[in-house]
């Protein structure tokens, strides 16, 4: 026999669909057409790559409505060559859907960032986080001469954002779609929790762009800028 799922547990459930029903009143409300639309395609100018950490929405927090932001989420944001889903969602948001800008979102206070300053094995976790302890190799010197440890874990959040920016440059598809319609361009931000504020850290998209073009030239073009 099953085991029945306590009450209270069914009724935060159960109220999940209450509040969808209200949810489509409030748009039905502006819009008499709005689900029509919704349905009809989607054709967004953002995609987003940021954290699952439950207390970034994406699309509220950019003030986006639904069909206007391409989502993909994972832990502390990462994008990783050998991650299928995160390089499938990039090559069909800059391909496929022609987004206009891409953009990596960390947030302060992350989780999966904090782990992996810990000298600790976290077992299945390690090869993910392996990637933000790279991200700390490469910038060790600058983490190291921050004494203050919240500092150094912000500043670690906004470097890892910085890399996966430059690793979302490094693709082919983005590569490509650049040179052939100036499109998408790269942007790197961080949310945070505690005043709701996102910040951009103005990254040179060109500059980063030109300067891994030596290794990383994906283009066919011999494309020198």
């Amino acid at each position: 026999m099953p085991v029945e799922a306590p009450s209270f547990n069914m009724t935060t459930y159960n109220q999940i669909f209450e509040n969808n029903r209200k949810w489509v009143a409030s748009k039905t409300a502006l819009d008499v057409d709005f689900f029509e639309k919704l349905a009809s395609d989607q054709n967004p100018e953002y995609l987003y790559i940021g954290c699952s950490d439950s207390r970034v929405p994406a699309n509220e927090i950019m003030g986006l409505d639904s069909g206007e932001v391409f989502v993909h989420r994972n832990i502390a944001n990462l994008v990783c060559a050998t991650d299928l889903n995160v390089m499938a969602v990039i090559n069909y948001g800059v391909r496929y859907l022609d987004v206009k800008h891409v953009i990596v979102c960390g947030h302060y206070n992350c989780g999966g960032v904090k782990a992996a300053m810990q000298p600790k094995d976290m077992g299945i976790l390690n090869p993910w986080l392996r990637n933000i302890r790279d991200v700390y190799r490469l910038h060790k010197e600058e983490l190291n001469a921050i004494t203050n440890e919240k500092q150094r874990y912000d500043r670690l959040v906004e470097l890892n954002v910085q890399e996966q920016c430059v690793n979302v440059i490094k693709l082919a598809s983005v590569q490509q779609e650049y040179i052939k319609t100036g499109y998408p361009i790269v942007h790197g931000w961080v949310f945070d929790l505690k005043t709701g504020l996102l910040k951009d850290l103005n990254l040179d998209f060109e500059k980063i762009l030109h300067d891994i073009q030596e290794i990383y030239d994906l283009t066919d073009t011999n494309w020198k800028r």
